[in-house]
């Protein structure tokens, strides 16, 4: 009986034992997570807002955690103070001019505080400095504008199945390329024109090249127009003659109008000679009585002198004048082939 309950209290002791190594290894795995053990600083930092910071949560340092938050505590009106516990050893890294933020570990993960180190020229921090703080990415707003997008492709999608549906029904400019054939023709006739007007501008272009050419080339005529100064002055003293001579044309034809307009005034007065002549019918009635008396004056005369060359008085003298004439035409004809033959 009595080996039984020393064997009871042994095995209570081996238990307590085994209970009491665990906890402590508990406390120092707790500890060592929490860096409780290790020598630190405290630094302050004010934040609008902590977006759920709890006391514990880890800060970091380039990616490093180098202490855990020790107290959170309100400041000023709405503002919250926070102590950080900081190991010694990361002191010298971080500066005065540091900045610390509010930030998580992962997407939906742990709040912790990421501290940037700060200007290199500024000294560490010590025990009790208050550091500045930057405005972290708040995640609602962060989901509230992931949410938007979302929103806004929603309705891009939308829009895109109605447009794409358009197009396959043949409705909208892209739906009749894709369905009207004559439109596709149309449009290869239209990009055919396009090639020709191209190449045809192509040409346009080398002609231009080539008659750039010949203005640079020596003894040309394109040359010496843009080059040489006498020719170039002879050209603008014809263009002055021309112009000149252009002046005079204007003001002899300007004359001639002026002519034409006193002529027509004469002609349609009546009180001018011309005038009568062409508008009052009694003097025209008394010119065309003139010309017929003149007519039949003009016939008698004629009858006058034949009657003369029949006089026996005047006979001979007509009949020898007859004669000369008759001979002179016969010395026409005969002289007329000899010159001839001496011109050939």
């Amino acid at each position: 009986m009595k080996s039984t309950k020393n064997s009871r209290a042994v095995i209570v002791g081996i238990f307590i034992l085994l209970g009491i190594a665990i906890l402590v290894v508990t406390i120092l795995t707790l500890g060592g997570q929490r860096k409780t053990f290790q020598k630190s600083i405290v630094v302050r930092a004010v934040f609008d807002d902590i977006n759920g910071l709890q006391k514990g949560n880890n800060i970091w340092f380039s990616g490093v955690k180098i202490g855990t938050v020790k107290k959170i505590s309100f400041y000023g009106n709405s503002q919250v103070e926070v102590d950080m516990n900081i190991e010694e050893n990361a002191r010298e890294y971080i500066r005065k001019n540091a900045k610390a933020r509010i930030s998580s570990e992962g997407l939906i993960g742990n709040r912790i505080i990421a501290i940037d180190a700060g200007g290199a020229k500024s000294p560490p921090v010590e025990n009790g400095d208050m550091i500045g703080v930057e405005k972290a990415i708040n995640p609602d707003e962060m989901m509230n504008t992931l949410q938007s997008n979302n929103r806004n492709l929603l309705e891009i999608t939308n829009d895109f199945k109605l447009v794409s549906r358009g197009i396959a029904q043949g409705k909208g400019t892209a739906g009749r390329l894709l369905a009207d054939d004559r439109l596709i023709n149309e449009l290869l006739a239209t990009m055919a024109m396009l090639r020709k007007a191209s190449s045809n501008a192509q040409r346009i272009s080398s002609s231009v090249a080539d008659y750039a050419s010949q203005l640079n080339r020596k003894g040309t005529l394109a040359s010496d127009l843009v080059t040489d100064t006498i020719v170039f002055a002879r050209l603008k003293a014809t263009a002055t003659q021309m112009q000149e001579a252009s002046a005079a044309a204007s003001s002899v034809v300007n004359n001639l109008n002026n002519t034409t307009k006193g002529l027509n005034t004469s002609l349609n007065n009546p009180n001018t000679p011309v005038g009568m002549l062409l508008n009052d019918e009694d003097a025209a009635a008394d010119i065309r009585v003139m010309l017929r008396n003149m007519q039949s004056a003009s016939i008698k005369l004629n009858e006058d002198l034949e009657a003369v060359q029949h006089n026996f008085l005047l006979r001979g003298f007509f009949k020898k004048k007859a004669k000369q004439e008759a001979q002179e035409a016969k010395n026409k004809q005969i002289q007329a082939p000899q010159d001839s033959i001496v011109t050939r």
